[in-house]
């Protein structure tokens, strides 16, 4: 079938799937955890984020013994599926259940295919944190919008990969964060970032100085889903930079650029929208941070 644009960048209103966004948030999270107990720990928690892929959200390759195996979800099917080395391969069913029942039934699947796996079973990166093992109050699941989430972040991963070709410094891959539920990527300047506060990982994930770029599809102070740009430490002046295009903002509650999401899917060129974000931005915090940008963006060969 064709793509179009609707098809390639689906409406994603946040009231008409909170509930779904809410329920698989908190499946991500359980699948974020496993991969967080078995895999190596890369620097910026790079190695227990998911990536995107053909149809859906997957691990990487998770380290067990000698075996290996990935958990992928598959918002084209609207199945979890546990795929080992060995072979051997189950799924259960993406439908409306309890994050307590899908937790039961995976860790069934894991203990069966010979992968048991124990987490810290405490939601993170949200207001009210729960008991995944418990919880019964997210129980929804729309496939239609979860599929729609799935086609944005094909179409983001796309773009923001092609982004990365434009600087040659230390870079992110393209990673989909399961605790605060966005797709990001991140540039370094090289320079360490003075210490902060705050958890492990997050004094992991900024121990250098970043710009990063993402996709979120809302919550909180902004209701609706867009892209972000944001540098740690922000630079003095940041706030008051005129960034393209027209639609984007500062947004000083969250202490970020922000892009529209609707303003993206409804420009005739929403690939340029996106790039002309993601280089306005790199470009004015990097100059404020006095990043070497002789060093680290691409340089023309004649």
């Amino acid at each position: 079938m064709a793509m179009t644009v609707e098809t390639r960048w689906p409406a994603l209103p946040y009231e008409a799937w909170k509930d779904t966004y809410a329920t698989l948030h908190m499946w991500l999270q359980v699948v974020g955890k496993i991969a967080l107990a078995q895999a190596p720990p890369l620097n910026h928690c790079w190695s227990v984020a998911l990536r995107v892929t053909p149809r859906g959200l997957a691990t990487r390759s998770l380290p067990h013994g000698a075996r290996s195996f990935v958990i992928e979800f598959d918002f084209i099917d609207h199945q979890l599926a546990v795929r080992a080395s060995d072979g051997e391969t189950r799924t259960l069913a993406l439908a409306p259940r309890s994050v307590a029942d899908f937790y039961r039934e995976l860790m069934a699947i894991l203990g069966a295919m010979r992968l048991p796996v124990r987490i810290w079973p405490i939601a993170v990166e949200v207001a009210e944190p729960v008991r995944l093992d418990l919880d019964t109050q997210h129980h929804a699941y729309d496939p239609a919008y979860a599929n729609r989430l799935w086609r944005i972040l094909v179409q983001v991963d796309r773009v923001f990969t092609a982004s990365q070709c434009a600087f040659v410094g230390k870079s992110s891959p393209v990673n989909f964060f399961w605790g605060s539920f966005d797709l990001a990527v991140t540039r370094f300047s090289g320079r360490r970032a003075p210490p902060r506060e705050g958890p492990a990982f997050e004094r992991d994930a900024y121990s250098h100085e970043v710009i990063s770029h993402g996709f979120w599809p809302g919550s909180g102070a902004l209701l609706e889903p867009a892209f972000y740009a944001y540098a740690v430490p922000e630079p003095p002046g940041l706030k008051e930079a005129r960034v393209q295009p027209q639609a984007a903002y500062y947004h000083r509650q969250l202490g970020e650029f922000i892009l529209p999401y609707e303003a993206v899917r409804q420009a005739d060129a929403p690939d340029d929208m996106i790039h002309a974000f993601i280089d306005s931005t790199y470009r004015h915090a990097a100059d404020l941070a006095g990043w070497d940008r002789s060093a680290l963006d691409r340089q023309a060969v004649a």
